[in-house]
């Protein structure tokens, strides 16, 4: 009776190794991720700017100050907030966003592309992928969003 355990306790682990392998690999480097990006997806961030941006959107998670999603994002530019757009690049239907970065034109707010909505997702803190996400200026990361909104406003705007 325990050897049976025991085995089943070893082919666990052994299909729990695999699964972290996989984990390892599920990490993909930066060019592979621009493969799977929009046409539309213009400026898109570098890599540097894409970590400065995560990195930024994570601590606007922590003190709530962020709005994620498509309605959501298009209903406070809407009503005049400001902050810094950040879009997933690989968003299918394009359909479903490409009007937000007329409308952050038509508001000068800054926008950029990023190029995985998992990332950025979970940069927010949510298990779920997020396509939009509006960082909202605050005083515990201002640094950060300063240096972020100085270098997303310095990208080269689509024609």
């Amino acid at each position: 009776m325990t050897k049976t355990k025991k085995e089943k306790v070893s082919a666990d682990a052994e299909e729990a190794a695999p699964a972290a392998e996989g984990a390892e690999k599920c990490e993909k480097s930066y060019q592979e991720l621009i493969a799977n990006v929009n046409p539309i997806a213009q400026p898109l961030a570098s890599k540097k700017l894409s970590k400065k941006l995560y990195k930024c959107v994570k601590k606007a998670a922590k003190v709530k100050n962020i709005r994620r999603g498509v309605k959501e994002v298009q209903k406070f530019i809407n009503k005049g907030e400001k902050g810094i757009v950040v879009l997933a690049g690989d968003t299918l239907p394009i359909d479903v966003y490409c009007h937000l970065p007329v409308m952050c034109e038509d508001r000068s707010l800054p926008y950029a592309y990023i190029p995985s909505k998992v990332d950025l997702g979970s940069s927010a803190g949510s298990k779920r992928p997020t396509c939009v996400i509006l960082i909202k200026p605050h005083e515990d990361y201002q640094e950060a969003y300063d240096e972020c909104v100085e270098e997303v406003s310095g990208l080269p705007k689509p024609l």
